[in-house]
């Protein structure tokens, strides 16, 4: 009988990988952690009530300021976002998991930037580079495929329990559709656009620039927006190692088999992510206007 201890393998690698490289696994647990808590610390620093409001307003003008935010059409386009973001901070906030809420938006949006400032810069490598794409794309589907609660296994024995490794972990997980959708958006700038590009002598840097990416930036803000909805689909799984916010609360739910809790946080997930898809669909929306005005 053939036996081929692949895990024993696998479990050796990693315990090597922690010993050899903890002051850089301390580093990195030192910078991620003192990013989420300023996230957090900004984020519950003003009232309720004070934070509420600049949320909505600034939720309305990411929707409507294509159409001019103190326009008529501005406002129809932007008031239904403005009101539901308002009703649905008060109600997370009568529920008593506004503290929760903002955890969890600090530790979302600390993800998806670095996500992002891993994804879109190997996104654009990959457009450049098809040797690299061929390299980096089994990768990336090894990365999507493999089931999530795996990450956390490795992301504890490097980082620790607490928020570090749920957001390194929910980083792993949403990080292939910035990479992806980047190189294809770059990718699908027509031809005779940078032939002529070239023929009017601009360089690469320019080229990539002032050219592909912003005929390129709805297709990124794409990646953008699925980044943020996977890192939030993470934050239930991120509490299992002791990652705040209204993930813990879910997972306590779970836990306790109570119904009511589990169901109050999972509508405030919910809030959040209609709240951050909303935004990020708008932005690009935007964003695709601006580059085919120029």
């Amino acid at each position: 009988m053939i036996d081929i201890p692949v895990g024993e393998y696998v479990e050796i690698g990693i315990d090597w990988i922690a010993y050899k490289f903890e002051p850089f696994f301390d580093a990195v647990t030192i910078g991620i952690d003192a990013v989420v808590t300023a996230f957090q610390d900004v984020l519950l620093y003003l009232h309720p009530f004070i934070m509420m409001g600049l949320l909505a307003v600034f939720a309305y003008w990411i929707i409507s300021r294509k159409y001019g935010s103190f326009s008529i059409e501005g406002w129809r386009v932007g008031r239904g976002m403005l009101i539901f973001t308002v009703l649905g901070l008060f109600l997370l906030y009568g529920m008593g998991f506004w503290q929760e809420t903002m955890e969890t938006l600090a530790l979302v949006i600390t993800s998806a930037i670095i996500a992002l400032l891993l994804g879109v810069p190997m996104g654009i490598y990959a457009s450049r580079s098809d040797r690299f794409e061929q390299m980096i794309r089994p990768v990336l589907d090894f990365m999507q495929t493999m089931p999530a609660f795996v990450y956390l296994i490795p992301a504890i024995l490097f980082f620790q329990v607490g928020n570090v490794p749920g957001v390194v972990a929910t980083v792993v997980f949403a990080l292939p559709p910035g990479v992806r959708l980047t190189n294809l958006g770059i990718r699908e700038v027509p031809k005779d656009v940078v032939e002529a590009s070239h023929a009017f002598g601009c360089t690469d840097k320019q080229l990539l620039y002032k050219v592909q990416i912003p005929l390129a930036m709805p297709t990124i803000m794409a990646g953008m927006n699925q980044v943020i909805m996977l890192s939030l689909s993470m934050v239930v799984i991120a509490s299992m190692v002791g990652a705040a916010g209204l993930g813990q609360k879910v997972y306590m739910g779970i836990l306790q088999a109570k119904i009511g809790l589990g169901f109050e946080a999972g509508l405030g997930i919910v809030i959040i992510a209609i709240f951050l898809d909303r935004i990020t669909q708008s932005f690009g929306q935007t964003e695709h206007k601006i580059a085919g005005s120029e």
